[in-house]
């Protein structure tokens, strides 16, 4: 007879010991059942198959009566209704002589359930019956065993969880002539390689050994034992697909109801609000009206609020009819009962006085969850508490992250020397000391600084303000004609034509930077409220036409300021994207802080040096890659803005700039700025040079050092013009910039002088 897994065993399934004792009780004078023994055994006898091994699963059926009285005293007949056990062979399919309750248990799980130990497969039988032989042949302890479970339903569809155990003292094991000699090497190899089943199966072939005999199998309801182990597991893998229907699983199988659902609202103490969950949403909420946050005021009554945020103690509900009926204004009670809820348990999730959230259990049945079996979650809910809180840092460290990225940033290259303050201050409070926070400095390092301006920004932007200023101004115009219709109205407004004219004729001539100010405060001041104030049903639609025409979003007032906005938006967006993609190659090269900012244009510095990778060699070939980087970058972005400019909303031109300082400088993190800056007053001329340069013009001249479709490189080291002169031969030779070369000095800035620049035309 064969396992319906691969083994090494050859099975001989077979009752020889038992009769061996059944033939000593025959004989024995002393023994009060001699006769009914002895006619047992001669019964027994006329089927050798009994003592020799049955070799198929039809003689089992066959014998199933005297099987039955042969294993009787292992099997007591007043037990029958409460033990649940059975013969078999450890861990097979292969099982009989059922007692009355394991018919019954699986009679309610119907015809076509499958009997099978959780989680275990091939690979595990195969080991664990080697295993088997090393220990009872070699006396190699490898111990495998563990708990092992069958998971039935009851006829109303709950999943129950029985433990296994096995008696395995009428089982023999003997070697067949295909066994193999194993060595304590072979047993110390296998013992660092369970993976490895091929090893396994070379040492121990198939039918190389006998199994002979049977087992007896004990099973215990271990439901809510096994139900607490699997939702441990399963909250370990709470994003994993269909994770709300195991917890649903798990939660009906430790009360005994089917069709239970769990739920989970989240607490937020800031906003006194409650919301969905904050792990993918894996579980509803039914507290929650279409999975929507509220206020807890709004979706807990009194007597919940107190009970679940206040005293954090669990509240349950056995009839939710009922208690509407008592608590009329109940809208926690009126949400259930609109979703069919009858019963309900909410148990807040806490722990040191911090709540996390509210566990849900509903039933659509009354009576079902009530105040007594709530006590059921006080086994689960310590690792429910756990997770939970576990999920909240989580989320609370993205949070972080996210703010870290997005708002005060650390670059990555710098991160090290932060982590290493920090972790110096949080190592002296553990231990009660305290702990200056030190300044995070690096000293030498070369700054290169690049920006692409967006030129006529400001003359484009006075120009959209002055379009739709008057619009707006000759807009309301033609409405404080149709007032003249209506003489009270019109009292009220004779003074604003004039007003109006003279604001019309004043941005007929220019814009001055206080002009949008001033005609706005009127707009949105003086005639926004004198204009509400009109209740005429005839002149009522004019009003709120106009009104409308006045949002920012998506009024025609604010048609041109949007369109530059749009361009100036479009043209950061696209070179800035650009420049932080390739940012990813220039770390490569050697790690360096970079920062970007977006203005009229996006303008970035970066330092590189030794003090900011110190565990990296570094050399001035790296400075030079960086700058060979810097202008290769530059010129594909400004090729980048000559390919979107077609598409503005204004076309928009860009100059390019590169300033090459002449010496290292040191940084410092400005703790009250949340940002770096340049450290000491000797460096603060690195910052001095790149926000005077950027208007500066070439000496004698009124041209300014930066031209539209050029890129302009400022130094004032000879030795850095030879360097660049390097840097720009690879890019012509790229056919990126045109082969002339201008060389010019800078005008004299206040407190500069010296300066000197090349400018280079970008071949587009």
């Amino acid at each position: 007879m064969n396992l319906p897994l691969e083994t090494p065993f050859k099975l001989q399934l077979c009752f020889d010991q038992v009769i061996e004792k059944l033939e000593k009780s025959a004989v024995d004078p002393a023994n009060e059942y001699q006769a009914r023994d002895k006619a047992l055994l001669d019964e027994v006898l006329q089927y050798p198959e009994l003592r020799n091994g049955i070799t198929d699963m039809s003689q089992i059926n066959e014998h199933e009566d005297i099987i039955a009285r042969l294993l009787a005293p292992y099997f007591a007949k007043d037990l029958t209704l409460n033990e649940i056990k059975a013969v078999n062979i450890p861990y097979a399919q292969m099982v009989f002589n059922h007692t009355q309750r394991f018919k019954n248990i699986l009679k309610a799980a119907g015809p076509d359930f499958n009997i099978l130990i959780r989680d275990f497969d091939e690979h595990q039988f195969y080991v664990f019956s080697c295993c088997m032989i090393l220990y009872d042949h070699y006396g190699a302890s490898l111990d495998f065993n563990r708990p092992f479970f069958y998971d039935i339903p009851t006829a109303k569809g709950i999943i129950k969880h029985y433990r296994i155990l096995y008696n395995g003292d009428f089982l023999e094991i003997f070697p067949t002539e295909k066994s193999l000699p194993i060595t304590q090497e072979d047993i110390d190899l296998l013992m660092d390689s369970y993976d490895n089943l091929d090893l396994w199966k070379s040492k121990f072939p198939k039918d190389s050994w006998l199994l002979k005999g049977f087992s007896i199998m004990t099973l215990f309801d271990a439901t809510i034992e096994s139900a607490v182990s699997l939702l441990k597991e399963k909250l370990l893998a709470i994003n994993a697909s269909g994770f709300r229907e195991s917890i649903e699983s798990i939660f009906q199988s430790i009360y005994q109801i089917p069709g239970i659902q769990v739920g989970f609202t989240v607490f937020n103490h800031e906003e006194d609000k409650l919301s969905p969950d904050t792990f993918g949403q894996q579980m509803p909420s039914f507290i929650l009206q279409q999975n929507k946050s509220a206020d807890v005021r709004n979706m807990l009554c009194d007597e919940s609020k107190e009970m679940l945020i206040i005293k954090q103690q669990d509240f349950a509900v056995s009839d939710t009819e009922g208690f509407l009926a008592k608590k009329p204004h109940s809208s926690l009670a009126k949400n259930f009962l609109s979703q069919n809820i009858q019963s309900f348990i909410l148990a807040p999730v806490a722990k040191n006085g911090r709540l996390f959230g509210i566990l849900e259990v509903v039933s659509h049945r009354k009576k079902e969850l009530h105040s007594v079996n709530v006590k059921k979650l006080e086994i689960v809910m310590p690792f429910l508490v756990d997770t939970i809180e576990r999920l909240a840092y989580e989320l609370q460290n993205q949070v972080q992250a996210v703010i870290q990225d997005k708002y005060t940033s650390i670059h990555d290259s710098v991160f090290w020397k932060f982590h290493s303050e920090a972790q110096k201050l949080i190592d002296h409070r553990q231990v009660g000391e305290e702990y200056e926070l030190k300044e995070i400095t690096f000293p030498d390092v070369f700054p290169l600084y690049g920006q692409i301006d967006i030129k006529g920004s400001s003359e484009a932007r006075n120009l959209s303000v002055k379009k739709d200023l008057k619009y707006q101004l000759k807009s309301l115009l033609l409405i404080l004609q149709e007032f003249d219709n209506y003489t009270e109205t019109a009292e009220k407004f004779q003074l604003e034509t004039k007003r109006i004219q003279s604001y019309l004729a004043e941005l007929a001539l220019s814009v001055k930077a206080s002009t949008e100010q001033y005609i706005s405060n009127y707009l949105d001041g003086d005639i926004y409220q004198k204009l509400i104030g009109i209740s005429n049903p005839e002149l009522v639609p004019l009003i709120q036409n106009y009104l409308y025409q006045t949002q920012k979003e998506n009024g025609d007032f604010h048609i041109a300021r949007r369109k530059y906005e749009t361009t100036i938006s479009k043209i950061n967006n696209k070179v800035a994207a650009i420049l932080d993609k390739r940012q990813i190659d220039a770390q490569s090269v050697y790690p360096h802080y970079y920062e970007r900012f977006k203005t009229d244009g996006v303008e970035h510095n970066l330092y590189i040096g030794p003090s900011i990778a110190p565990k990296i060699p570094f050399d001035l070939e790296r400075i030079h890659a960086i700058r060979l980087w810097q202008l290769r970058v530059l010129c594909e972005m400004e090729i980048a803005h000559s390919h979107i400019k077609p598409y503005l909303p204004y076309p928009l031109d860009v100059t390019t700039l590169i300033l090459v300082y002449h010496s290292t400088i040191d940084i410092r993190f400005r703790m009250d700025e949340k940002r770096f800056d340049v450290h000491g007053s000797y460096n603060t001329r690195f910052e001095i040079v790149k926000k005077r340069i950027d208007k500066a013009c070439i000496a004698g001249t009124s041209e300014r050092i930066t031209q539209v479709g050029h890129i302009t490189i400022v130094y004032s080291n000879e030795s850095h013009l030879e360097e660049y002169v390097g840097y720009i031969n690879t890019l012509q030779a790229e056919n990126m910039l045109d082969q002339t070369i201008e060389n010019f000095d800078i005008e004299d800035l206040q407190g500069l002088s010296g300066l000197k620049a090349i400018r280079l035309k970008l071949l587009h």
